[in-house]
């Protein structure tokens, strides 16, 4: 099992004629994503070269719009790597064509542009599940990847990983590669996200092979504490976190966590307080926080 992508998902790539839809286009298909074809409007009607993992020459159809590749591919999977100024329409695109899943790598999108995007999937019946943006996407190892993830960090194995941070997704799933992983997500640190903390854990929790969940945050914002809240009333599954941030001066934006810290709230040690007092164990580092992680999958 995985949560929101398997070996089955077709997948379009908005962006995909552009230099990082490319390198991340082969990259997928190596790690034995079916991309299906890709959306670019000025390129429509055209072919790209790709090669599959089996090392077989592929052509990937171009076509106009989101809704076309879906009509002629059957995808149910979108990535965007859409430069910032362009990527409130194109997500808007995926939106109108109810693609069901859309990975929105793109980082540098403007806030209004976002909360504008996002309100907009509301209003439509969120019928897009979207991640991001300012990710790095989704992996289900060995079955499919969307997104920029090195595909070879970690198998497939026992424990669901949701982060805000990418870097810190590709460590902890070195640190716990040994025992593999279900999904891993990124969810982006942006101050407005399409899946959050709390909808990455209810899937976990409902996936019979996710043994144990690891999620990371960073100061800012209150994503934490309202996990927290979740976890505590709706949680069975144990649970292990970090909060990027511990070192961070008080009252200073510090990048991913698109929020400035006032008071307690939005610190590292608010969250993990937040967390603990649910019955999360917090690591006060990466490496820690895998080996909470380590002692209790022994005990499962």
């Amino acid at each position: 099992m995985a949560i929101f992508l398997t070996k089955d998902s077709k997948v379009i790539v908005q962006g995909i004629t552009g230099g990082e839809g490319s390198k991340h286009t082969a990259r997928m298909l190596a790690a034995g994503t079916q991309v299906v074809g890709g959306v670019n409007a000025r390129k429509a009607g055209t072919k790209v070269s790709h090669t599959d993992k089996a090392g077989n020459a592929i052509e990937l159809p171009v076509f106009a719009t989101v809704a076309e590749a879906m009509k002629e591919t059957g995808a149910d999977v979108s990535i965007a790597f859409v430069p910032p100024a362009f990527s409130k329409d194109a997500i808007v695109e995926a939106i109108d064509a109810e693609i069901p899943l859309l990975v929105v790598i793109t980082e540098g999108i403007p806030v209004q542009d976002s909360a504008y995007a996002w309100a907009y999937n509301v209003e439509k019946g969120e019928k897009t599940r979207i991640i991001g943006p300012n990710c790095p996407g989704i992996i289900t190892p060995e079955e499919a990847l969307v997104g920029i993830t090195p595909a070879n960090i970690a198998g497939k194995g026992p424990i669901g990983l949701v982060s805000k941070s990418g870097t810190l997704t590709y460590q902890m799933m070195f640190e716990l590669r040994e025992y593999g992983f279900s999904t891993a997500i990124g969810i982006g640190g942006d101050p407005v996200i399409g899946t959050t903390h709390i909808d990455a854990i209810e899937a976990f929790e409902k996936d019979p092979e996710t043994k144990l969940i690891v999620m990371i945050g960073e100061i800012g914002g209150d994503a934490e504490e309202r996990a927290a809240d979740y976890i505590k009333a709706n949680v069975s599954k144990p649970v292990v976190g970090y909060v990027a941030g511990f070192t961070a001066p008080e009252g200073k934006t510090m990048g991913h966590a698109g929020a400035i810290v006032s008071g307690s709230s939005g610190t590292a040690q608010a969250k993990k307080d937040a967390l603990e007092a649910a019955g999360v164990k917090v690591g006060k580092t990466p490496s820690e926080t895998a080996a909470l992680a380590r002692e209790i999958l022994k005990s499962l």
